[in-house]
């Protein structure tokens, strides 16, 4: 490949993160709004690549049983998916399951997504202009949590994993954002 092709891909990735999809106004409104659509995007096509994988596994006879998080494996070699509605009873059912659960997971990448975008937004004007690796710690630390507390039975040891884990991440991902 071409250094002049991989160039111009790489031109276009970034002109397509600078682009607003929106103009609701205000610059806060605008990056969230950006971020949640494209985030929901991502993780609608997540949703719906993995239960196809699941499907192609099952409908090939694989076991699937080890297959995911180890907190998903049972050991027993029953089979657990990410979508429980989903078991072909009738193909209206599973479309309709699948469509549920494809838009439950989007709308959680694109909150999660438009929650750190908006506070490390708010962070930046609230510190003069500083974009650091402190506003994505809090931005990941506070996304994780409220993450977390989405979820149907959180304790608070999850809360606090989350948002340790989310700061961490946030952090890494901003100091090695210079790096590449």
């Amino acid at each position: 490949m071409e250094k002049s092709g991989g160039r111009k891909v790489m031109d276009e990735i970034r002109s397509f993160e600078k682009a607003s999809l929106f103009d609701l106004g205000h610059p806060l409104l605008n990056r969230i709004a950006d971020s949640f659509v494209k985030a929901a995007g991502v993780g609608a096509l997540q949703a719906v690549s993995r239960e196809a994988y699941f499907t192609v596994v099952d409908g090939a006879g694989f076991d699937s049983s080890n297959v995911g998080p180890p907190s998903e494996n049972t050991g027993t070699g029953s089979k657990k998916h990410r979508f429980p509605n989903l078991r072909g009873e009738s193909s209206s059912k599973s479309l309709e399951a699948l469509v549920k659960n494809t838009g439950k997971e989007s709308l959680q990448w694109g909150l999660a997504a438009g929650l750190y975008s908006g506070i490390t937004y708010g962070m930046k004007e609230a510190r003069g202009g500083a974009h650091d690796w402190r506003n994505s710690a809090v931005a990941g630390a506070l996304t994780g949590a409220a993450m977390a507390m989405t979820s149907e039975r959180t304790s608070h040891e999850q809360v606090v994993q989350s948002a340790l884990t989310g700061a961490a991440i946030s952090t890494a991902a901003n100091l090695l954002s210079g790096v590449f």
